[in-house]
């Protein structure tokens, strides 16, 4: 009996594990799509490389790429989708930037405005909170792909704003003019990275105790799993204590 619960406990997890996949597929051919309807040719549109590096990060099907952007190319997607953010709180007073790709402004509106709702947060007004977070391009590479100072000499050169490298790896910055040029530097050098996309990089961070960390983790997984939603930037922080007692 205890055998079988547990064969069957792997395959809800199993099930629920595809079901993710196949919304981050359908979320990234999206990206794909409206990218290629400004050209087809990833060398002339950053964005379309930017999503290609993100679908190729996780480990989209190479037919379903190129399905996706040959939709976008050949005017094939009559949807028009909009890019929009929404601004608003978590509990604790931790500020929250969701960035939404959506062809129904009103639905995806009243969806983020319950999610935040359901967990303890509020949906503010245009520029509520973007005060608090400076737009940026963040790349990333691993720890190995360099040392220190070259991965610095190098994204320095190619017209980035700053690097962090610690034992994790290298996080590259960018104003957002420059990311596709420092991405393609970066790329020459050491090749593709983990990943790279324009975000909100905050300007001071926010604490919490364990409690309140839950339920944000929980607010940002619930936003995160909206159909509408491409990224969510929050000004949290949570200790290596509290991490420890949440299990992460």
């Amino acid at each position: 009996m205890a055998g079988h619960s547990q064969f069957k406990n792997i395959m809800h997890r199993k099930g629920a594990q595809d079901a993710k996949r196949a919304k981050i597929f359908t979320k990234i051919g999206r990206e794909l799509t409206v990218a290629a309807k400004s050209g087809a040719d990833p060398e002339f549109n950053p964005a379309l490389r930017a999503a290609i590096l993100l679908a190729k990060t996780n480990n989209m099907p190479k037919d379903n790429i190129e399905r996706a952007i040959k939709r976008g190319a050949g005017g094939d997607d009559d949807a028009n989708y909009v890019e929009i953010s929404y601004e608003g709180y978590g509990p604790g007073g931790v500020a929250v930037i969701v960035d939404a790709l959506t062809d129904n402004r009103n639905r995806t509106a009243a969806e983020v405005r319950s999610i935040f709702g359901k967990h303890g947060g509020n949906l503010g007004e245009s520029g509520s909170v973007a005060f608090q977070f400076k737009r940026c391009g963040a790349i990333s590479y691993p720890a190995a792909s360099a040392k220190d100072e070259a991965m610095f000499e190098v994204a320095l050169e190619a017209g980035a704003e700053d690097v962090v490298s610690d034992r994790d790896g290298h996080e590259i910055i960018t104003a957002p003019d420059d990311f596709a040029q420092v991405l393609d530097g970066l790329k020459a050098k050491f090749g593709e990275p983990q990943s790279a996309a324009l975000s909100w990089k905050p300007n001071i961070t926010v604490a919490v105790d364990e409690e309140r960390a839950r339920t944000l983790m929980a607010l940002i997984e619930a936003l995160e799993d909206n159909d509408d939603v491409r990224s969510v930037s929050t000004n949290l922080e949570i200790s290596d204590e509290v991490m420890e007692k949440l299990g992460a």
